[in-house]
């Protein structure tokens, strides 16, 4: 595999070298075309004022400037084309470089205040890892790559994902073509609409009644012919008052099938570029040749389909125009477009969800593929059965990697704020070792889970810049369940929470992790890192932490599931400064009874504190959960972190030197 950076300086060197000499040929026939302008500006004044010319050689002249016209356009858009190419490279070097926050596609649409983990592990926005990830172009390719980032995947979705990005990620081409297709296009796609329509009933009526348009369009046409050879305008009224009376039938159904389509014709015509150019592409993969397949099946393009779609949309677009409203009446206009939409439909309308799906899938397989190439030195993570397992090394089974995947992730939502209130103040009525949030007895034996496994060496944040990036090794197994990590203000202890947690989101996605290695089992993921209170809706910090907290229990129960058995995967659990908004002693009691209840469930995790009366409680859970820390050093009158994990409870804190440190008496 090449050297991304090197590979990509190369093409951005020949590219914008490409834009360069496209630009000298544009500065030349523009020039050109002035000087014919002033030719023919001075062959009409000899024509015409001196007569001492044939006005032939003006049509001459014209037609040279049409041919330059087309060229020119022609060299403007291939300028355009080596231009965004260039673009593309430069985004491409700069996400190499860690220079890539704000200048993608950062999802906002997709964020969700209620997921369990989105928010907390920056998912969405700017700086967010779907702006790293994403190069998605259609709004199905950022919705699958959203909806993987946010629903952890089957285990052999996630193998079989790993197989195809492999695949992908050398087809540099495939990359720049995708980035460069319809960059001048402003589209406006829904796809779930554009599905909805293609697969609802028809609304038109049958080919009778399309004939029955197109004959009384032309007998109007003849109609008016006739009434300007003879002047007898009965036939022409004749026919308006039929088609007044048609129209009105029709009026409904054909406004329905109009107004159904939630897209624009250029929107379209990019889904038919992109999908052209996955028709053309080789691929060695059984999944990736079944979607050219299915592409290509029956002997009808897809690319040829939706392109015929968007030909019926500019019709559709052009509905409100001043000569659409002129001949409306006259030729039926929108019922004819009607007819043609809904022939179209009852045509290919089948095939949309099969169409979105691939460009969908193939596009956030893309997205995960540039962003291998680009840091070759992420290695994928090997998934194992349990604990006690080596790597798998298993063939896929492609039936149970290709179940449909939504366009948008299913929020988990909870009930009413106060049944959340009755079950979260549960962690406080009940004594220590209790299931908290309703759970007593419907908790499994550590005996019914397979052993969890998160085993990573030398794990990094792939949103922190490699030159400030601090790696750690985290490591659970059957002996060690629940890291209770204590450390002062500022050294570390959320960023480790983030790392484990968006390692394993990309690990659940079919990506690439920042570190050396990662082992893991599929694992379910559940965090709570910050919350923040609502005035308007009269909840307080604390409050907001526990119905987050209940959430992430909400994850674990069968109900929520709709699993009730072991084979559920085990939960990852993120907790920082758990329980902060309360005093001592229930914090004290409240944690130790939600680690057990999250033990008892097989759960594996962290838990992060600066009260370092919460780590005695490792005493009363058993050797599974285990203590470590991050330190600080004051050095010079500066704090000075090493952001390493260590074994034991941090010792001191820094609370009242960084009190000092910003001028308060102390």
């Amino acid at each position: 595999m090449p050297d991304p950076r090197a590979a990509y300086s190369q093409r951005l060197a020949a590219y914008r070298e490409l834009a360069s000499a496209k630009n000298r040929v544009h500065i030349r026939i523009g020039n050109f075309k002035l000087a014919v302008i002033a030719a023919g500006l001075l062959l009409a004044w000899i024509c015409f004022h001196r007569e001492s010319q044939s006005s032939y050689w003006l049509l001459l002249l014209v037609t040279l400037y049409g041919a330059l016209a087309i060229a020119h356009e022609q060299i403007l858009r291939a300028r355009s084309r080596a231009e965004t190419a260039a673009t593309f490279y430069r985004k491409g070097i700069a996400r190499i470089e860690d220079r890539w926050a704000g200048t993608g596609q950062p999802g906002d649409r997709f964020r969700d205040e209620n997921h369990v983990y989105a928010d907390d592990l920056d998912l969405f926005g700017r700086g967010s890892l779907f702006e790293l990830l994403s190069t998605a172009r259609l709004p199905m390719g950022e919705n699958w790559l959203a909806h993987w980032l946010c629903t952890p995947s089957p285990k052999p979705a996630i193998l079989e994902r790993q197989g195809l990005v492999a695949e992908l990620r050398g087809k540099l081409d495939l990359h720049r073509d995708l980035a460069v297709t319809g960059e001048e296009l402003r589209v406006r796609l829904n796809p779930e609409s554009l599905i909805g329509w293609a697969e609802s009933r028809p609304q038109m009526p049958g080919v009778a009644a399309r004939a029955a348009a197109v004959l009384l369009a032309l007998a109007f046409v003849a109609a008016g012919v006739f009434y300007l050879k003879t002047d007898t305008v009965l036939p022409l009224l004749a026919v308006l008052i039929i088609e007044i009376f048609f129209r009105q039938w029709l009026r409904r159904s054909a406004a329905a099938v109009l107004e159904g389509i939630s897209c624009n014709a250029e929107g379209l015509d990019l889904f038919a570029d992109i999908l052209q150019r996955f028709e053309r592409e080789p691929f060695t993969s059984p999944r990736l040749q079944g979607f050219v397949a299915e592409l290509k099946r029956d002997a009808t393009l897809a690319s040829h389909s939706i392109r015929k779609l968007a030909r019926v949309v500019h019709w559709i677009d052009a509905h409100h125009s001043l000569l659409a409203h002129l001949v409306e009446l006259p030729l039926l206009y929108g019922v004819q477009v009607a007819f043609a939409a809904e022939a179209w439909r009852r045509r290919s309308g089948a095939r949309m969800r099969a169409w979105v799906a691939i460009a969908g899938e193939m596009e956030a397989l893309i997205s995960i593929a540039t962003y291998c190439f680009e840091h070759p030195q992420d290695p994928f993570p090997a998934f194992v059965d349990s604990a006690d397992s080596p790597a798998t090394s298993r063939g896929l089974d492609l039936s149970d990697a290709q179940r449909a995947a939504p366009f948008y992730p299913e929020p988990r939502r909870v009930g009413s704020e106060s049944a959340d209130f009755s079950a979260s103040s549960a962690i406080f009525d009940s004594q220590a070792g209790a299931a908290p949030f309703g759970f007593k007895g419907a908790c499994f034996s550590d005996s019914q889970h397979p052993a969890a496994l998160f085993d990573g060496k030398d794990l990094g944040h792939p949103l922190i810049p490699a030159a400030k990036c601090v790696p750690n090794s985290i490591r659970f197994d059957s002996s060690t369940r629940i890291l209770l990590v204590s450390g002062s203000n500022m050294s570390g202890k959320s960023t480790l929470l983030r790392t484990v947690g968006i390692n394993a989101v990309l690990a659940m996605a079919g990506a690439p992790i920042r570190g050396n290695s990662l082992r893991l089992t599929p694992l379910q993921i559940g965090t709570r890192i910050h919350s923040t209170d609502s005035l308007q809706e009269g909840r307080s910090n604390f409050y907001t932490e526990i119905l987050h907290i209940r959430r992430v229990f909400d994850a674990l129960a069968p109900a929520a599931t709709g699993n009730n058995g072991p084979d559920r995967p085990p939960l990852l659990f993120l907790f920082d400064e758990l329980l902060e908004g309360t005093n001592s002693k229930d914090r004290r009691i409240g944690a130790e009874s939600l680690l057990r209840a999250l033990l008892q469930h097989g759960a594996i995790g962290i838990v992060t504190t600066h009260d370092l009366a919460l780590t005695e409680i490792t005493a009363a859970l058993g050797n599974t959960v285990r203590n470590m820390h991050f330190e600080d050093q004051v050095e010079n009158g500066k704090m000075q972190f090493d952001y390493k994990l260590r074994d034991g409870v941090v010792t001191k804190s820094n609370a009242l030197a960084l009190m000092r440190l910003i001028g308060l008496v102390i």
